[in-house]
């Protein structure tokens, strides 16, 4: 790729951080590229903005923050001692930046829904290696890092751990955007506190009760904000759109969809698909927000009734009434529900599972069993947070929180079916 003599020394004005330098050129042509600039045009939390209007934050301002927050972390753990080369130091800054690359449109709302049992986590691997390719192999450190093949694991933990630069930067910006204040964290107080003891990264003692903080509010953010039964409901309508929108592809019927999404949406793509035919990666990495929402304005207006009610029901924000309980839904009661809406409106069982539907959701704040936040003591010891914690039961916060909902049309949405 041709490198200017342009200025790329370049800062931002963040909003939670103030202003963030770039602290490598390679890193300036990376927030440059096609690729990463189309981050710009996803939500960092789907359809969030639903219930908490402010939440329009992007990609984009999660993967800058994140990236200035490694900046921090850098300068700390070498502070203490530990060396990072300036090699290790823009690797690690190319993973952070780039973790989030691979997120199709709405973020998490849509995954799976547009390509079929691939991760984000994939799609940005192959999306770097791609990169890699353009830039001359230039990310291979990082990418390392990323896939945590490099041998010092501690600078992995900073990209994907249970205390990483992207939770630190994700719940102090999710909070500040949505005016949660469950979320806030001290994340200057977190980062000055890591340190590496045998290879993996640790937080020193004395943070002990910032890491407490932590803990629980990604707790409370879940509950708020993330599973937020609103926003679930908002999230699993968009899913049954393009369900709908599949099924009605798979029948031949024609549909508007951009360019881009078309493609998706009259083929199932899987991860056979990026690796036999490179043309899929580049059609996804053209894939936003607003090919989504240009269709579904488009699809407000179709003769199909069930696809129209459903499109016209999330831009005018007539959710589904959702409740969630701590059992499993009554089999017999969404029967019942179904049975209802489908004398009501006339429509095949089959049709009716657009309108009503069950599933689960699922809370972990912390999970020890895959990673750990360590606490470092003066003597050189090193104790899981779970069993050091003094004032909070942090065990009981690492067990999973399972709730059901049953998603269903309000009466007002059924009484404008046969007027559609």
């Amino acid at each position: 790729m041709e490198t200017t003599q342009l200025n790329k020394k370049k800062i931002f004005n963040d909003p939670i951080y103030g202003f963030i330098s770039i602290p490598h050129e390679l890193i300036y042509d990376l927030i440059e590229h096609p690729y990463f600039q189309r981050l710009r045009r996803i939500n960092q939390l789907g359809l969030t903005h639903l219930v908490y209007p402010g939440a329009l934050h992007t990609r984009f301002h999660h993967a800058m923050g994140a990236m200035h927050l490694m900046q921090r972390a850098i300068d700390v753990i070498r502070s203490k001692g530990h060396e990072i080369t300036d090699e290790e130091a823009t690797g690690v800054t190319i993973a952070i930046l780039l973790h989030d690359i691979g997120h199709g449109p709405f973020s998490h709302a849509l995954e799976y829904c547009i390509v079929q049992n691939v991760t984000h986590e994939t799609i940005s691997a192959l999306i770097m290696d791609r990169l890699n390719k353009e830039f001359n192999g230039q990310l291979s450190l990082g990418i390392e890092i990323f896939k945590n093949h490099y041998h010092k694991k501690f600078l992995h933990q900073l990209v994907s751990s249970q205390l990483d630069m992207d939770r630190l930067d994700y719940l102090k910006r999710d909070s500040f955007y949505t005016g949660v204040s469950e979320g806030v964290i001290s994340a200057d107080r977190i980062i000055s506190m890591l340190n590496v003891k045998d290879d993996a990264l640790c937080v020193e003692a004395k943070g002990i009760y910032s890491i407490e903080k932590f803990i629980i509010a990604r707790r409370l953010m879940y509950w708020q904000v993330y599973l937020h039964k609103t926003v679930l409901s908002a999230e699993q309508l968009l899913v049954h759109i393009l369900k709908r929108a599949k099924l009605l592809a798979e029948r031949k019927v024609e549909l508007f969809a951009t360019p881009t999404f078309h493609a998706f949406l009259y083929h199932d793509y899987d991860s056979n698909s990026f690796e036999k035919d490179p043309k899929v990666l580049d059609q996804f990495a053209a894939l936003d927000d607003f090919d989504i929402t240009a269709s579904i304005k488009a699809w407000q207006n179709h003769a199909d009734k069930i696809l129209s009610t459903l499109c016209k029901s999330i831009l005018n924000r007539h959710l589904y009434k959702i409740e969630l309980s701590n059992d499993p839904v009554d089999k017999i009661k969404v029967e019942e529900l179904k049975t209802q809406v489908k004398e009501k409106l006339g429509i095949s069982a089959e049709d009716c599972d657009s309108l009503v539907f069950t599933g689960k959701i699922a809370n972990n704040a912390y999970n020890p069993k895959n990673d750990k936040i360590n606490l470092l003591f003066k003597d050189g010891s090193v104790k899981d947070i779970a069993e050091a914690a003094d004032q909070l039961n942090i065990s009981m916060l690492s067990k999973s929180v399972t709730k059901y909902y049953l998603c269903y049309p309000k009466q007002s949405m059924v009484n404008n079916f046969d007027n559609i």
